[in-house]
């Protein structure tokens, strides 16, 4: 197994720094589409370990190069208004593959679209709640089952569907790893509201749209795109092109027996490093050096504490938890380094979220999403780093918080030459914010930080293990950091009641 263990950490490593190492070099100049190949060659350089499924690592390889082949022969860039969405095409043409190919599993998405006909009073208050801010600080398209989340309201519709469990939890794993369209519950309506709808059309036209996304997924997300103002390249071409160029894949992965709810999630949790976290937006935003630097650091914190822990990992999913826990501790030890910590930032952007509804009613549904993510991270590496703190008392010696038994290790922090000389960056005598700074930049954009293109590499690799269960949504409680410190939301979870 300790041979699986280190493929884990070597793909998901060589993955966080093909996009590190790219930005680095191409930051502040303009994006190219070939600019991501590096991160296409490390993909393609994935194996096949003895217990794993080659048709679920072929659901990865296979879909990084249909999104790279199909996007280059597109176009040359992608503005960044544009290349948030390009890891929302995957889905939608995988589900039309599966409908095609299984008439018993089209049957039972067609039940589900008439249940979502005859829910009514639920998707109602959901929606409410969603426009009026009732959830607090909420992820539309989490990848669990927080209140608020479109999986959420999803999970409640299925519970009442008379269909198999599998295909129940294929359609659930559709919209959440797997991003079925751009679409976030609530949009519609509360655009109809603001635009003087009654609450009854707004209701109907919200349920229409969401029966949409599940009847005609493809020309679901060409809609969307097109009312969104999408311009970079023809987005109903892509999917097709990507669709003819994964059926045989998505095939051989239905033959194997893997589990519908991964085929619809490995291939678009994959993609995004290309245009996406290697994009225009992150070339701008990676201009500042410390914005950079805490990437970089957060990296190095990441390598070295994996791969010391390499020869004492018990299963498969212990690289992942502290590939993830130490990059948050790396996250909330910068933070603590300007005298900040994630009980803070959680009260201010909890605030903030409240304020932002109501200055903008008819904000994105994805608006709050990386907010929420940050603060989760943030909050976990505060436990974390809290009761290190506290361990450690008055004595001697470097921190090194507890993640799962492994300690992490914050040395990149302190031999990063730009984080630790803050002064550099501002007034120099009054540099007391500037990490901050660059940390509430990146809230908005954590996900070199959490890290995606390391949890999906490590992902493929754990569903390639467990090919028959259903990887997604998270079925655990993700302490939330606002449900954790501010709101009181966590009645209204469904992670105890998954399908």
């Amino acid at each position: 197994m300790s041979e699986i263990y280190e493929k884990m950490v070597k793909e998901a490593i060589a993955a966080q720094k093909a996009d590190l190492e790219t930005i680095r070099k191409k930051r502040g100049g303009q994006f190219k589409v070939t600019d991501t190949k590096a991160y296409l060659d490390v993909v393609n350089k994935m194996t096949v370990a003895d217990g794993q499924s080659k048709s679920v690592i072929d659901l990865h390889v296979d879909s990084v190069n249909a999104h790279y082949n199909t996007l280059t022969g597109l176009t040359d860039t992608v503005r960044p208004e544009d290349d948030p969405f390009v890891e929302h095409y995957q889905t939608p043409a995988v589900l039309e593959i599966l409908y095609k190919e299984d008439e018993a599993f089209k049957m039972s998405v067609d039940k589900f679209i008439d249940a979502i006909g005859k829910s009514e009073a639920l998707i109602g208050r959901e929606v409410v709640r969603r426009y009026g801010g009732f959830y607090g600080p909420t992820c539309v398209v989490d990848f669990a089952l927080i209140p608020g989340s479109t999986s959420n309201v999803v999970n409640q519709i299925l519970q009442n569907v008379d269909i198999p469990l599998e295909h129940k939890q294929a359609i659930l794993s559709a919209k959440s790893w797997g991003m079925n369209t751009s679409y976030g519950i609530g949009e519609v309506f509360s655009d109809e509201i603001e635009k003087g709808a009654t609450l009854a059309d707004a209701l109907k036209n919200e349920i229409k749209m969401i029966k949409h996304v599940y009847e005609n997924p493809i020309d679901a997300q060409t809609e969307l795109m097109a009312a969104a103002g999408h311009e970079s390249f023809d987005v109903n071409k892509y999917m097709l092109q990507y669709k003819k160029k994964m059926e045989k894949t998505v095939k051989a992965a239905m033959d194997d027996g893997v589990h519908y709810g991964n085929i619809v999630t490995v291939p678009a949790y994959c993609v995004g490093d290309i245009s996406h976290h290697m994009a225009q937006s992150t070339y701008n935003m990676c201009k500042d050096d410390v914005i950079l630097a805490v990437i970089d650091a957060t990296t190095n914190v990441m390598e070295s504490t994996l791969t010391k822990a390499i020869p004492k990992f018990k299963n498969e999913y212990e690289p992942l938890a502290l590939a993830t826990g130490s990059s948050a501790c790396s996250v909330e030890y910068i933070l603590e380094l300007d005298g900040f910590n994630a009980p803070m930032i959680v009260d201010l952007l909890t605030k903030r979220f409240h304020n932002y509804v109501q200055q903008y009613p008819t904000r994105g549904a994805a608006a709050e999403l990386h907010n929420c993510d940050f603060m989760d991270m943030i909050y976990r590496g505060w436990k974390h780093m809290d009761k290190e703190r506290r361990m450690k008392n008055g004595s001697k010696g470097p921190l090194e918080p507890d993640v799962e038994g492994f300690k992490v290790n914050l040395d990149p922090i302190h031999k990063n030459e730009v984080l630790m000389n803050p002064q550099r960056y501002a007034y120099p005598a009054c540099a007391i914010s500037v990490r901050f700074s660059a940390l509430m930049r990146l809230a908005d954009y954590p996900c070199l930080l959490t890290s995606e293109p390391v949890t999906a590499t490590m992902m493929t690799n754990i569903i390639s293990m467990h090919k028959e269960s259903p990887a997604s949504p998270a079925r655990v409680c993700k302490g939330c950091a606002s449900a954790s410190l501010v709101d009181f939301r966590h009645d209204y979870c469904q992670w105890r009641e998954a399908v």
